[in-house]
């Protein structure tokens, strides 16, 4: 199946690859099926591209590459919903915001994208905690080093 997309222009897409988010994205309710797409020669980060609308794409990266000690808890009707029975079969993203120059970039650490790999099931949850930034510096490293000089 070919897809218009927002920043990789007309896309094959394989239909097993679809992922549902059966209450669309907050934001964007009608927006049921999304596909992710690699962005090409970057590994860090992917294109969360909605199958029916060009123009809604998310950038996405793993919120570990940039935050190891990231934790939340799914609980069990979010579980049930995404038909999530073992922990292999989860995948967490963040949106990114992209911005120049990139160290001003922020990730959505209170918001993250969760996906049954195996069901092609989605959702982006809103983490119930004050832990976690909607705009979490992309280089916490950074932050952290300037912030104890």
């Amino acid at each position: 199946m070919e897809i218009q997309t927002k920043y990789l222009g007309n896309v094959q897409i394989d239909q097993s690859n679809i992922i549902k988010f059966l209450n669309g994205i907050p934001g964007f309710r009608d927006e049921k099926q999304f596909v992710i797409l690699e962005l090409p020669g970057n590994p860090v980060f992917q294109i969360l591209q909605s199958v029916a609308t060009k123009e809604i794409a998310f950038i996405l990266t793993n919120p570990y590459h940039f935050y190891q000690d990231y934790t939340f808890e799914i609980d069990e009707s979010i579980l049930e919903s995404l038909l999530i029975q073992t922990r292999e079969e989860v995948a967490v993203f963040t949106i990114v915001t992209l911005k120049q120059p990139f160290e001003r970039s922020t990730i959505n650490l209170k918001a993250p994208v969760i996906i049954n790999t195996q069901k092609k099931y989605g959702k982006q949850l809103i983490l119930n905690s004050d832990e976690y930034l909607t705009k979490a510096s992309i280089t916490p490293e950074k932050i952290t080093h300037l912030e104890g000089e």
